[in-house]
């Protein structure tokens, strides 16, 4: 037999975002606290509002599974004495098994405890588990309150158990559990009783709580669009609002507020900022993108008194949007040239200098990849002129209010003071990405000035020993980095990471040999993780196989991309074999020099002259980054390799001649690694 299990845990209002977290986490936790107790269940469900999180679980069984064991104890001379009567040995044994001595089994020289153990309640189980459960969670903020030693991310208020129609009974922080749960704040009459479990969902919306997220999303999401279609226009629905709009509310109601038109004269994105990131409303646009007067929000409530709602949030709209229109004002007073001067009064980071002098670097740095990228004059020439400018912007008006508009507003102040169009897209674009799931710079000078920026916080940051390490990652390195590798590869990008290093270490003033060579270490190290993440799909192995030298990121990937397909075909196994054979005789050369005097044999000879070819090959395909053409002119060594190692005694007696094959081997092995370091294959 099996019934429902409800557990509702009420708080005071959690914060939006980590409400997604909290109902992941109590699944989770609860899957794991079944299967360890032996409880079959059908299926689990999490739901949650802002003042609550709930477990559903369908058809949980009414007692534990039993378990049969066998348990194997000390030898049998050792379990009895020379008169066969249990020892201690034996005696503490079944003890432990919970069983008496003489119920032990001799079997194969050993003494085993038969157990078996029969299966407790569900109900009395669940006394403890619950509560285990509650307690169990994380958060990433704790509140205490009254004189509670107890902490959770907000104040508990109630909490439901229910197994079926029955009250699972305990205690956690002064509340008790019971059937009594808590209605809509304004719409409902405050408590209400839960019967069993499987009213539970109908409870809560006969009390105006919607409490399946999924159908409040729905819902929210029906309501914002038919607003919208009501009042001329599309919503923009984006999902990172909708999510953080959905655990505001328990009953939804949309409506539909408006501004007035002279702020539609601002930049689309200093009115869209504060109506979305600061009051939490849905911009809405004509068919063909424009931005209309209008807003839509969402309420938690009904469709009572919607215009005095309406009105309210229309006025605080309007001292938000009549802020950025002051700052807006303000900052057109002067160029972004004349803003970049304040840049000399802000701090970079300590000990790094201002950013003033930050774009300083910008501009030489942006001006080395430029030429390392072979771009052309006019892409040199706007990527050094959007690196001037592309922090001049912050210590605006507008961006000093609103930071999220950083870059943004660069672009539109630079449109303004009539600079390229190229050069205002790419003060915007050296941001980016800005957030995981974000997209890359599309222009040339963008990237340029992208992959500056953040090469230079990268040395920069490292040369002050902040390294991120475990979670800690005040300066964000992580994500640049991996938006770098991003970058290059999306872009298709040649371009050799040490040299810019050493060009962003010149600029920063390190000259210590040590440092630089520490510093090229740690950033290729740290470079050498982001690529695995970017290469998650690749087998792991293989992605270990390219990795050892990440210079040119663009071409590890392809490199990555080629093995991957390489050590797919069955074929492949032969020639990775020749290949590690190879490498592991190749450790033992003190150097890759060959003196074809030297050569007594004919297979050490033919082995020469197909490496001779196929190193011409593989140079010219690895230019041209056709690692899969190169590794196919590499299969031509595997039967000639094979050959040498049947034919030839390596470690010949002539020191001379045994250091001109070994020299021979490395040689090979250093043109395999062109392309991979088979060694870390797994076959």
């Amino acid at each position: 037999m099996s019934k429902d299990l409800l557990l509702e845990i009420g708080t005071e209002e959690i914060p939006a975002h980590v409400m997604p977290g909290i109902l992941a986490q109590l699944k989770a936790n609860a899957e794991q606290a079944f299967n360890d107790n032996r409880i079959a269940f059908e299926s689990i469900r999490t739901l949650g509002t802002p003042r609550r999180a709930a477990l559903l679980v369908k058809n949980l069984a009414e007692k534990q599974e039993d378990i049969a064991s066998e348990n194997r104890g000390p030898s049998v001379k050792i379990a009895f004495d020379a008169d066969g009567n249990p020892t201690k040995a034996a005696q503490g044994f079944a003890r432990g098994q919970k069983i008496d001595a003489k119920d032990l089994v001799v079997k194969d020289g050993y003494v085993y405890a038969m157990v078996h153990e029969t299966g407790k309640a569900t109900a009395e189980i669940l006394k403890t588990l619950l509560k285990d459960l509650i307690c169990g969670l994380s958060f990433p903020n704790n509140m205490r309150w009254a004189d509670l030693d107890f902490k959770f991310i907000r104040p508990l208020r109630f909490i439901v158990a229910l197994y079926d129609k029955d009250i699972i009974p305990f205690e956690v922080a002064g509340v008790e559990s019971g059937r009594v749960s808590r209605g809509h704040r304004f719409l409902s009459q405050g408590d209400f009783t839960i019967a069993d479990a499987d009213s539970y969902e109908k409870a809560c919306a006969d009390n105006f709580v919607i409490v399946d997220q999924e159908k409040r999303k729905a819902i929210i999401r029906q309501q914002i669009e038919a607003v919208a279609k009501e009042n001329g226009g599309q919503a923009e629905i984006t999902d990172d609002l909708l999510e953080e709009v959905l655990y505001l509310v328990e009953y939804p109601t949309a409506l539909c507020g408006k501004f007035e038109e002279k702020y539609l004269k601002l930049p689309p994105e200093a009115v869209i900022t504060p109506m979305r990131d600061h009051q939490r409303y849905f911009p809405v646009k004509t068919a063909d993108g424009k931005l209309l007067p209008l807003f839509i929000t969402v309420r938690n409530g009904g469709k009572e008194y919607l215009e005095t709602v309406q009105h309210g949030n229309e006025r605080v709209l309007r001292a938000r949007l009549a802020d950025a229109q002051f700052f807006f004002d303000e900052d057109r007073k002067k160029s972004l040239e004349e803003h970049r001067e304040k840049l000399k009064t802000v701090v970079f980071q300590q000990g790094l200098g201002t950013m003033y002098e930050k774009s300083e670097r910008l501009v030489k740095l942006a001006e080395f990849i430029a030429a390392e990228l072979n771009a052309d004059e006019k892409t040199v020439k706007h990527a050094k002129r959007a690196a001037l400018l592309c922090k001049a912007d912050l210590v605006t008006g507008m961006v000093t209010e609103f930071t999220e508009l950083q870059g943004i507003m660069g672009r539109e102040y630079a449109k303004l003071d009539g600079e390229c169009e190229k050069v205002a897209i790419a003060i915007d674009e050296h941001y980016m990405p800005r957030f995981a799931g974000d997209a890359q710079p599309k222009s040339e000078a963008g990237r340029i000035v992208s992959l500056a920026d953040k090469i230079d916080t990268i040395v920069g940051t490292f040369s002050r020993g902040k390294i991120p390490t475990g979670s800690q990652d005040p300066f964000a390195l992580r994500r640049q980095a991996l938006g770098l590798v991003n970058m290059l590869i999306e872009a298709k990008y040649t371009l050799n990471l040490s040299k810019v290093v050493a060009r962003a270490m010149e600029l920063y003033g390190i000259t210590d040999a040590k440092a630089q060579e520490k510093m090229q270490a740690d950033v290729a190290d740290f470079m050498r993780l982001r690529l695995k993440n970017v290469l998650e799909t690749v087998r792991y192995d293989v992605v270990d196989a390219v990795l050892s030298d990440v210079d040119d990121l663009y071409a590890v990937s392809l490199r990555a991309e080629a093995v991957a397909a390489f050590v797919s075909d069955a074929k492949a196994e032969a020639n990775i074999q020749a290949f590690v054979r190879t490498a592991n005789l190749a450790k033992k050369a003190e150097t890759a020099k060959v003196d074809v005097e030297l050569f007594t044999t004919a297979e050490e000879k033919d082995l020469y002259k197909v490496y001779t070819v196929a190193a011409s090959s593989v140079a010219s395909l690895v230019a041209a980054h056709n690692y899969a053409g190169a590794i196919a002119a590499l299969t031509e060594l595997s039967a000639p390799i094979n050959a040498f190692f049947d034919g030839v005694m390596v470690m010949d007696k002539d020191e001379s001649i045994k250091n001109n094959r070994l020299g021979l081997l490395r040689l090979i092995d250093e043109l395999v690694r062109k392309a991979a370091d088979f060694t870390k294959i797994v076959l």
